[in-house]
C-alpha cells in the first residue's frame, strides 16, 4: 500500500536514559577481555571498544569487575578504579567513544570472596562471612563495620573518578560480588543489622548506591547489574530477588537495572551462567519477562543474545529497554550498522564457542574463534581495504578456515580469487568438529564464509584435488597453501590399529569398549569422548597424559565436557601417556607409562581412538616451491609489522607461495583464520 508507514526496526530507536539519549537499542554490556594494562585501558583496551562505535553501537560499557579498594585485586584482567592514576586514561577513553556518538560507561566492583589474597597488595579477603568461594579458593575474613564503611567510601570515590574522567556513567556489578553476597543468605551470616531479614540484607547495598549518588549526583548515569534468582542451595529465589530489586528500583537512586540469573561461585555455576553453543539462544529470556513485570527500571539484559531476531523479539515485545549482544560484538564489532545499511546477512554470527571466556578463565585475553581482527584493532583491520594497483590472480589451495579467511580478504582486497577443494563442501575441520553433537553450531562458521565467497565472486573448483599442474593452469599471481593436515596416529607403536578423532566423529561405527586417548588437551577428544559416550552400545574411557581432562579449555568449556562425562559414565584416567598398541585376538591391548613414575598400565578394549594433532598435509607446496619466487618463504618480520611480503628469492619464479593454518602445523581454527588475515591483508 502507497500510504503504509515505513517500519520502524525497534532496535534502532532512540531511548532516553539519564542524562543520554542512546541512539540505538543495543549495547555491549561491561566485561572484562584482559586488554588492560597497568590495570589501566590504553590503546588497546580503547580501540577494541572504539570498533563497536564505528560499527554504529550506541552504548559500549567496558571494565567488567574493575576494583575499587586494594583488597579486591585483579584476578582476570580487571581495570583499577582504586586511585586517581586512571582519570586521564578515562578522559582519553570517552574522547576516543564520544566522537562516534556513543555513551561509554564502566562498571567498579569489589569482588569480596570472589578474589586472591596471594595476587596485587597480598591482603586479606573479606566477606560478609567467612564462607570461601570454591573457584578462587580464599578463605575470607568477616567484614566489621569500619570495613564496611571503608569499602562504601571506595565505591564512591572510584565512581566520583569515572565522572571526573568523563564517562557517561557507571554501574555497580552486584551480582556474585560483594553486594550480592551480602544480599544472599548462602553467603551472609551476619547476626547484625547487615545479615538476617531480606531488609538488612540489601542494606549494605542501599548504603554504598546513596553514597556513590551523592559522589555523583543526579545528572549522571548510575546503574547496577542484580541477581534476580541465585538457583543454588541456600541461596535467594526469584520472588526473593524480585522483592530485593523493586526495594532498588523504588530508592529512585539507580537508572537503570541490568538483571542477571543464576551464582558464579563453581565453574560449572558460571559455565550455567554465561553458557555456550550447548545451550539453546537467549536462555534466560523468559525469566527476563517475569522479572520485568515486577520491576520498572529500564532493563538490559546479556546473555546468548546472538542473533538478531532474538534481540529485536525482547526490545519489540516490552521485555528489555536495551539489549546486550557482548559476545556478538567480539565476533562482529559492526553488528548495528550491517542492521542499518540492510546487510543483516553479512552479520559475522557469535556461534557460542567461548574461546574468548575460556581464554580469560585461562589468564589469558579473550579473542574471538573466528574473527582474528577483534582485540587486534591497532593492527588488523576489520573492514579490509581495496588494494591499490592491479587486481592479483590469487589461487587457494583448500577449504578449511585457513583457506576461507585466505579467500575472503583476498577477495575483499579486490584481487581474482579461485579456491581448489578437494570435496564437494567447504569447513574442513570445523565441520567435522560440528558432529560433536552440542558442538553443532560451529557450522555456523563455514555458512557465513560460504556466503561472503558467494558475495565476493570467488571461483570454487570443486572435487579438485590440486596439484601443481593444476596451479600453474591458473597462472597465479599469490598462492595460498591451506590444505590443512592429517590425524596424527604414527606418533607410538601399533598407531596404525588406532582410530581417528575424525573417523570416530564423522560415522565409524564404534562400539564396545572404547578407550579415547587425548595428546591434546583441546576440543577434540572430549567432544569425541562425549559423542560416542552418547550411544547405548559403547562403554567409554578418556585417558590423558595430563593430569586433568581438557586441560587446554577454559571454565565456559571444560565445565561441559566434565558435566557430560560424569552424567553418561566415561571413565577418566589422567596422568598416563600411551606406549603402544598391539593388536591381542580381536580386541587391543593399549599399553601406558604413567607421567610421574607410578606403575604402567594396560587396557584390552574394541577400539582406541587417539588425538594427537595432525601432520601437514603439505604436499603440494613442497612441489610449488621451485615456481616461486620466495621459494615458499613468509617473511617473518613483516608479517609482525604489518608490510607486505616483497622477499625475492628465486628470480625464475612466477608466483608467490605461502602456507598457512595446519598445513604449517597443528594448532586450532583461531591461530588458522590469523594466519590468513595478518598475510592476506596486505595482498
Amino acid at each position: 500500500m502507497n500510504d503504509a508507514q515505513p517500519v520502524r526496526d525497534p532496535l534502532l530507536q532512540p531511548l532516553r536514559l539519564g542524562h543520554l539519549t542512546v541512539k540505538n537499542r543495543i549495547v555491549s554490556t561491561p566485561h572484562a577481555p584482559a586488554y588492560a594494562e597497568d590495570g589501566k585501558p590504553k590503546l588497546r583496551y580503547q580501540l577494541y571498544h572504539e570498533e563497536k562505535a564505528k560499527g554504529g553501537i550506541g552504548l559500549t560499557m567496558f571494565g567488567g569487575s574493575s576494583f575499587v579498594a586494594p583488597d579486591t585485586p585483579s584476578v582476570f584482567g580487571q581495570i583499577d578504579v582504586s586511585n586517581d592514576e586512571i582519570i586521564p586514561w578515562f578522559q582519553e577513553f570517552a574522547d576516543r567513544i564520544h566522537r562516534h556518538d556513543c555513551g561509554l560507561i564502566c562498571q567498579i566492583s569489589h569482588l569480596g570472596r570472589r578474589t586472591t589474597w596471594n595476587s596485587g597488595n597480598w591482603l586479606p579477603v573479606v566477606a560478609p562471612s567467612p564462607v570461601r568461594e570454591p573457584a578462587h579458593r580464599a578463605f575470607p575474613r568477616a567484614m566489621d563495620r569500619h570495613d564496611i564503611r571503608r569499602i562504601i567510601a571506595a565505591y564512591a570515590a572510584a565512581a566520583r573518578r569515572c565522572r571526573k574522567g568523563g564517562l557517561d556513567g557507571t554501574e555497580i556489578l552486584a551480582h556474585g560480588h560483594l553486594p550480592d553476597q551480602f544480599l544472599s543468605p548462602a553467603t551472609n551470616l551476619r547476626d547484625d543489622e547487615y545479615g538476617g531479614s531480606l531488609e538488612n540484607r540489601l542494606r549494605f547495598t542501599m548504603e554504598m548506591l546513596q553514597e556513590v549518588r551523592a559522589a555523583v549526583g543526579d545528572d549522571y548515569i548510575l546503574g547496577i547489574r542484580f541477581g534476580a534468582s541465585e538457583d543454588m542451595k541456600g541461596g535467594y529465589g526469584l520472588s526473593e530477588g524480585i522483592e530485593a530489586a523493586q526495594m532498588v528500583a523504588e530508592s529512585g537512586l539507580v537508572d537503570y537495572m541490568t538483571v542477571n540469573f543464576g551464582h558464579i561461585e563453581t565453574h560449572y555455576a558460571l559455565a550455567q551462567h554465561i553458557p555456550g553453543m550447548w545451550s539453546p539462544l537467549a536462555p534466560w529470556l523468559s525469566r527476563v519477562a517475569e522479572f520485568r513485570r515486577h520491576v520498572k527500571l529500564p532493563l538490559i539484559h546479556a546473555c546468548r543474545i546472538a542473533d538478531i531476531a532474538t534481540a529485536r523479539h525482547a526490545v519489540s515485545e516490552g521485555i528489555l529497554d536495551l539489549v546486550g549482544m557482548t559476545r556478538a560484538h567480539i565476533a562482529d564489532p559492526h553488528i548495528v550498522r550491517k542492521i542499518a545499511e540492510g546487510r543483516e546477512q553479512e552479520i559475522r554470527p557469535c556461534v557460542g564457542a567461548s574461546y574468548c571466556l575460556d581464554r580469560v578463565s585461562q589468564g589469558a585475553d579473550a579473542l574471538c574463534l573466528h574473527n582474528a581482527a577483534t582485540g587486534r584493532e591497532a593492527s588488523v583491520p576489520h573492514v579490509i581495504r581495496k588494494a591499490d594497483g592491479l587486481p592479483k590472480r590469487v589461487v587457494v589451495v583448500g577449504g578449511g578456515p585457513a583457506g576461507l579467511e585466505a579467500a575472503r580478504v583476498s577477495a575483499e582486497r579486490g584481487h581474482d580469487v579461485t579456491l581448489f577443494e578437494a570435496g564437494t563442501q567447504l569447513g574442513g575441520q570445523i565441520r567435522i568438529a560440528a558432529l560433536a553433537a552440542w558442538r553443532k553450531d560451529l557450522i555456523g562458521i563455514v555458512d557465513w564464509y560460504a556466503a561472503q565467497l558467494e558475495r565476493l565472486g570467488v571461483t570454487i573448483r570443486w572435487n579438485v584435488m590440486a596439484g601443481r599442474d593444476e596451479v600453474e593452469a591458473e597462472r597465479p599471481d599469490v598462492v595460498i597453501v591451506a590444505t590443512g593436515g592429517l590425524p596424527d596416529t604414527d606418533f607410538v607403536p601399533g598407531g596404525e590399529l588406532a582410530t581417528s578423532v575424525w573417523d570416530a566423529l564423522a560415522g565409524a561405527q564404534l562400539t564396545g569398549d572404547i578407550l579415547v586417548y587425548d595428546d591434546n588437551g583441546q576440543p577434540a577428544a572430549p567432544s569425541c569422548a562425549d559423542h560416542l559416550a552418547g550411544h547405548a552400545d559403547a562403554r567409554v574411557e578418556y585417558v590423558t597424559a595430563d593430569r586433568a581432562a581438557a586441560i587446554d579449555m577454559g571454565t565456559q568449556n571444560f565445565s561441559i565436557f566434565l558435566r557430560n562425562f560424569y552424567r553418561k559414565g566415561v571413565t577418566i584416567t589422567p596422568d598416563s601417556r600411551l606406549a603402544g598398541i598391539e593388536r591381542v585376538g580381536n580386541k587391543l591391548r593399549a599399553t601406558f607409562s604413567n607421567e610421574y613414575g607410578g606403575p604402567d598400565i594396560e587396557r584390552i578394549v574394541d577400539h582406541v581412538v587417539v588425538e594427537h594433532g595432525t601432520v601437514p598435509a603439505d604436499d603440494i607446496y613442497h612441489d610449488c616451491r621451485a615456481l616461486s619466487s620466495n621459494d615458499g618463504v613468509t617473511d617473518v618480520d613483516a608479517l609482525l609489522a604489518g608490510r607486505p611480503q616483497s622477499l625475492q628469492l628465486n628470480p625464475e619464479g612466477s608466483f608467490r607461495l605461502f602456507r598457512v593454518g595446519d598445513a604449517v602445523t597443528s594448532r586450532n581454527i583461531h591461530a588458522a583464520i590469523y594466519d590468513s588475515l595478518r598475510l592476506c591483508k596486505d595482498l
